[in-house]
């Protein structure tokens, strides 16, 4: 059985009071997702990518079709509790989600909430620190630590709950490089090394081809899901949509148009040179 699966969903945000129609913002988007699976979820903005997230845990529901986690409707009342421990949900902003004055008490107050034990949520708290590298921070206040560090002590927040899957919304957008970096790190390890499912919302290429799959959303409705390679390959597509590519990709799309065979789309710096150099040789 797969652990989120996607059935025929339908969903529209009220615009009467602009005196418009309901606008869709998803139009009949279908899509499973497996336990320990990575996967990116691209798009333009207003395409649904968001609005899916917030379907993942229950805050919104479909107007037809169902999402369903681990078997469970998200529409099933008596079922939504254990939804909402199974899919965590980080936002992009952390500063939205941080609701306590020292890191570990912001950490713990998921776990609290769901009324778990002392001695367990002080396992839960250390362990989840730990997990995201902010264990030494655990007595500091979260206003004094850097984006990349607050989003970090979001993530072991959501962590401590013990969720089988994170789903994460443009969680580096308002972070520098080196912030950003530190949460795709702690994003990879966390799937890689504790199996927690991911399903990750971003703008950056870079970050979609760490995933396992990539799903496109235009206007609504599916319009690619697969591999990086598989996906990102297709540049031709990509760009008639107005979807950005890999930097490396890019390049080499370039490079091949004006002439120079390059095998192997590449979708990293390193498998660029790797592409670059055997087209060299060739020639």
């Amino acid at each position: 059985m797969n652990f989120i699966e996607v059935k025929n969903v339908v969903f529209g945000y009220d615009a009467a009071e602009n005196g418009e129609e309901t606008k869709k913002v998803l139009k009949d988007v279908s899509f499973s997702v497996k336990n320990g699976e990575f996967i990116a979820l691209l798009g333009h903005n207003g395409s649904g990518k968001s609005t899916l997230a917030k379907m993942f845990n229950g805050i919104l529901e479909p107007e037809s079709g169902s999402v369903s986690v681990n078997g469970c409707d998200t529409k099933w009342e008596d079922t939504i509790l254990d939804v909402r421990k199974s899919v965590g949900l980080v936002l992009q902003n952390p500063d939205n989600q941080l609701v306590a004055s020292i890191v570990e008490e912001d950490v713990a107050f998921g776990p609290e909430n769901l009324g778990i034990k002392p001695e367990e949520i002080r396992r839960r708290v250390d362990s989840a620190l730990k997990a995201v590298d902010m264990y030494e921070y655990r007595h500091h206040a979260p206003y004094k630590l850097s984006g990349g560090q607050k989003q970090r002590v979001a993530i072991a927040g959501i962590i401590a709950m013990e969720p089988e899957c994170i789903v994460l919304d443009e969680p580096t957008a308002m972070l520098d490089p080196q912030g950003r970096k530190e949460v795709m790190d702690t994003i990879i390890r966390l799937n890689r090394t504790k199996k927690i499912t991911i399903i990750l919302i971003t703008h950056y290429m870079d970050e979609a081809v760490l995933a396992d799959r990539v799903i496109l959303l235009d206007q609504g409705k599916i319009i690619k899901d697969g591999t990086p390679k598989t996906v990102f390959s297709d540049v031709e597509f990509l760009k008639t949509h107005s979807l950005d590519v890999p930097q490396a990709t890019e390049l080499a799309y370039r490079l091949s148009s004006s002439g120079m065979k390059i095998e192997n789309t590449p979708l990293n710096a390193d498998e660029c040179v790797e592409a670059l150099v055997k087209a060299l040789e060739k020639n």
